[in-house]
């Protein structure tokens, strides 16, 4: 279980009628308009996913009733992976490795289309939000949303909405440089109507010499960690604090995730058992940056879709409290 934060990374990064508002004028009120859709349509799609030379498609079906949020994505290229979601329940299946990782969704979820919090006030605060030219993604009309960051610590994101439902069809995330770094895109979608059950339902059937891995985290409050940060990052702040296993006589790990709304950075602490020292410093996959240290018999992971700079900073700045 040494590898617990790449896989969680990994599940995250994969894991009714549209209510046809009039469009807003403003585009803060669009980012709060594409939060919502995402979370609260029924759609049924076809994405890529670009990073580099990496480039993958998945098909994604999302329904909401009355028992809440249920979600298939199953990636279509390479090994066979897919997330199934019910409510709050995530269970990330891993059929070559013959693996199924249960966790939970967090409050805010990350995976495309739905990358943007309930609530984006804050937003304003670390990114300058404006309003870009229509376009056309996926057949339908799409207005573009751009997020410029107002330091070097967060990443630049465009985004374009569905005109009628505010649907994210596409998402771009971009460097200090205006460079891509990332993109997903519909390239085929089902806004609005009925979505089968047989849609949502897992193709594959975990039994017997399956593994399954428990990976789900229990809260506790953020006094309580024993750890905080010595310097505090500009725009970041602490929004949630749990424990996770590690697997047999190997305790727990406490995770801690600061963000900034949309951007996000998660710690790791761990104890530090044999090889620990093997792959300390900077890794950067994707657009995602992994930095490690080993401090007083511990572990320390930080990891997110975020500048290296920012990701190292706060892996250097975690200390246990009174320290």
């Amino acid at each position: 279980m040494r590898f617990l934060p790449a896989v969680l990374c990994f599940c995250a990064l994969l894991a009714g009628a549209p209510a046809y508002a009039e469009a807003p004028v403003d585009p803060l009120s669009w980012l709060g308009r594409v939060a919502t859709a995402g979370q609260r349509l029924n759609y049924v799609g076809t994405f890529v996913y670009q990073s580099g030379a990496q480039v993958e498609t998945s098909r994604i079906a999302h329904r909401v009733d009355a028992d809440g949020e249920h979600e298939r994505l199953e990636v279509l290229d390479g090994s066979p992976r897919e997330i199934i979601r019910r409510g709050n329940e995530v269970r990330c299946v891993l059929p070559d490795e013959r693996t199924v990782i249960i966790d939970e969704a967090a409050g805010g979820r990350r995976a495309f289309p739905a990358r943007l919090p309930l609530s984006p006030m804050g937003l304003a605060e670390n990114y300058r939000i404006r309003k870009g030219e229509l376009g056309r993604i996926a057949g339908y009309e799409a207005q573009a949303l751009v997020l410029e960051p107002r330091d070097d610590l967060r990443y630049g994101h465009v985004l374009w909405a569905e005109v009628k439902s505010g649907l994210l069809l596409k998402a771009r995330m971009l460097d200090e440089r205006g460079e891509l770094i990332e993109q997903f895109a519909f390239s085929d979608v089902r806004i609005g109507g009925e979505v089968d059950s047989d849609l949502l339902k897992s193709r594959f059937a975990p039994g017997d010499g399956w593994r399954v891995v428990d990976a789900r985290a229990s809260g506790m409050p953020r006094n309580d960690s024993g750890w905080g940060l010595v310097e505090t990052l500009p725009g970041y702040s602490l929004s949630s604090v749990m424990q996770r296993p590690l697997g047999r006589d190997r305790g727990q790990a406490v995770h801690m995730v600061f963000s900034d709304g949309l951007a996000a950075i998660s710690v790791f602490i761990e104890p530090a058992g044999e090889g620990s020292a093997a792959g300390l410093g900077p890794v950067s996959t994707g657009a995602i940056n992994i930095y490690k240290r080993t401090l007083g018999g511990h572990m320390i992971t930080a990891l997110g879709e975020a500048p290296e700079r920012a990701v190292r900073r706060i892996g250097d700045s975690i200390q246990p409290v009174g320290q």
